[in-house]
């Protein structure tokens, strides 16, 4: 893990996953969820950046943004992001002083071309369906699955067959 290094390209595009401490399955209780929310707008004031998908899930959040062609800092609006959702919800403290909310750190991809992000964007979409819980994407609430279908981006039975191209992906 100590080799690893984050591609940090101005005006990207990215897939992250966003995991709770202990994949504690707290993320769709309405308090956090609101505060979720309000932490994306509240950063998104002062940092900038394009939410073309997201889902958030019990344990963990997926999501694709895209960056102000002059930024590529995508980090520092996770931390913001994640400090401002911990601060507002009561959460243990671990041994570090920190609240035991997140996970320390999250994963991203740099997303490649047009095939990429269409596949991200479906994994995104599909992923209540592929945890169990639901049987059809449009059923589940939160998600940017139905401003999608707004979009054209998807018919609004998108995913109600089981996709096998889908399952068979492993982002996570």
């Amino acid at each position: 893990m100590g080799n690893y290094r984050r591609v940090y390209r101005p005006g990207g595009c990215y897939f992250f996953t966003v995991v709770t401490h202990g994949r504690q399955g707290i993320l769709n209780h309405p308090d956090v969820l609101e505060r979720l929310r309000s932490a994306f707008r509240h950063v998104r004031t002062t940092r900038p950046f394009t939410i073309d998908a997201i889902v958030v899930l019990p344990d963990h959040l997926h999501c694709l943004w895209r960056l102000p062609l002059n930024d590529h800092d995508f980090s520092i609006r996770w931390r913001l992001i994640k400090h401002y959702v911990s601060t507002g919800i009561a959460a243990p403290i671990n041994y570090r002083h920190e609240k035991a909310f997140w996970q320390r750190r999250f994963w991203e991809h740099l997303i490649r071309n047009e095939e990429d992000w269409r596949r991200h964007m479906d994994y995104i979409h599909y992923n209540p369906v592929k945890h169990g819980y639901t049987k059809n994407v449009s059923e589940w609430p939160y998600s940017s699955f139905r401003r999608a279908v707004k979009d054209g981006l998807y018919a609004p039975d998108w995913g109600s067959r089981e996709l096998e191209e889908l399952i068979k992906i492993e982002i996570e």
